[in-house]
């Protein structure tokens, strides 16, 4: 493995070089080690709609916390009419406060939901973020595979070209025919636009990798190897699936959608209207005290629409919260048999290319001194590709193995906790 990212750093060292003209900042937008990648990308979109929806929750709690504002009336009675038959002093002016009583526990109740909104959202973002770090976890990943699978795709065609020399070779002392050179120059150039796409995907790697970390301008490369990481890095140890942020988020869920309940459930119990006020009489010496209650009548609106409502979410919600730990559990066996299973891969894959390394060393020797046709020489050289093509997929299923692994226990997949 080191082999091979010391190989990538000279071709990425090169294809900066080539592009310095072009841009000259090029070494400032190398991206950083991934966790201290991670810890910059705080401001990143994905990021922000998460802490806004934490911000939301928070509004919504404190508004829960507001009581009823009351209502000032002012009346007047006999300022105008028939004053024939009503004496003009028997106007009246009337000051009246309305004050609004919640009965029934509908403000507790309200607080309580708006806490266990927080509580919510908050969840929600601690798995939001996980899920982030496991995305670029792999878009980080990608930039320095697709940079591997050059270095590979180059050595092959370098392969080829040296192959392509000894059948020239051949064809001039004639033991070869003509047909055999061009076949070997057909294999070469179909490797070169192999190497372009290579170059390619990386392209489209890093284009990923800069748009999901936010950076303000494309980067070039990465600085760090994550499937070098993971060779030093020890075994996973134990884990609770009843405890991952996914599982969490669903309870924390399901608890907001039983508050609600409650609320709605409140709300039918009719509230009261407390009434006071101060009516001035013209003919008397002084202002007279009123007071009343207003009770409204439940006859037609008993909030029953709503509480189905609220009752049809937490029945939502239970189900998500089960689903979640059945999934949880699932996942948390199947993540470590997939990590063990990608481990005994990424070794099988080793002893493959180191028997396909050895296999083309002796067709080349034999095609060299005219023992073996150019067919058993390219045969040779595409299992080789094959066997280093086997190698990249290995390490690629196992970093995903341990990603996924690092999402269940709540961390990165440099072992940082997110919170």
């Amino acid at each position: 493995m080191n082999r091979f990212y010391r190989r990538r750093r000279m071709v990425a060292l090169v294809g900066s070089l080539a592009a310095l003209p072009a841009a000259a900042p090029a070494w400032s937008q190398v991206a950083p080690p991934f966790a201290q990648l991670f810890r910059q990308t705080r401001d990143t979109p994905r990021v922000l709609a998460l802490d806004a929806e934490v911000a939301r929750a928070r509004g919504l709690a404190e508004q829960a916390r507001a009581r009823p504002n009351p209502s000032i009336n002012v009346y007047a009675e006999n300022f105008a009419g028939d004053r024939t038959r009503n004496a003009a002093d028997q106007r009246q002016t009337t000051f009246q406060i309305d004050q609004p009583i919640e009965l029934g526990g509908k403000r507790s109740a309200r607080i309580a939901a708006g806490e266990a909104g927080i509580v919510a959202a908050q969840a929600r973002g601690v798995d939001g973020r996980l899920a982030y770090a496991t995305d670029l976890a792999r878009a980080y990943a990608g930039v320095e595979l697709a940079e591997r699978r050059i270095v590979l795709a180059s050595e092959e065609a370098e392969a080829a070209g040296a192959d392509l020399k000894v059948a020239r070779a051949l064809v001039g002392a004639g033991k070869e025919a003509r047909l055999r050179q061009l076949q070997a120059e057909t294999e070469l150039n179909s490797l070169q636009a192999v190497v372009e796409n290579a170059r390619a995907d990386r392209s489209i790697a890093l284009a990923r990798l800069s748009a999901l970390a936010g950076a303000p301008s494309a980067y070039t490369g990465v600085s760090e190897s994550l499937l070098d990481r993971l060779n030093a890095r020890p075994p996973a140890g134990p884990l609770d699936p009843l405890q991952s942020a996914t599982v969490r988020a669903a309870e924390a869920e399901r608890d907001a959608a039983a508050r609600q309940v409650t609320v709605q459930q409140r709300l039918a119990i009719p509230n009261v209207t407390a009434q006071l006020g101060v009516r001035q009489l013209r003919v008397a010496s002084g202002p007279a005290i009123v007071a009343g209650l207003s009770v409204p009548l439940p006859l037609f609106d008993r909030n029953r629409g709503n509480i189905a409502a609220a009752r049809g979410e937490l029945q939502g919600a239970e189900a998500r919260a089960a689903s979640a730990r059945l999934d949880a559990q699932a996942n948390a066996r199947v993540a470590f048999a997939l990590v063990e299973a990608a481990d005994r891969r990424a070794a099988a894959a080793e002893r493959t290319l180191a028997t396909a390394q050895e296999a083309y060393r002796l067709a080349r020797i034999a095609y060299e001194v005219g023992k073996s046709p150019l067919i058993e020489l390219v045969a040779a050289r595409r299992s080789l590709g094959t066997a280093r093509g086997v190698v990249v997929d290995a390490a690629i299923a196992r970093l995903d193995a341990r990603i996924n692994l690092s999402r269940l226990q709540g961390v990165t997949i440099t072992g940082d906790p997110v919170q």
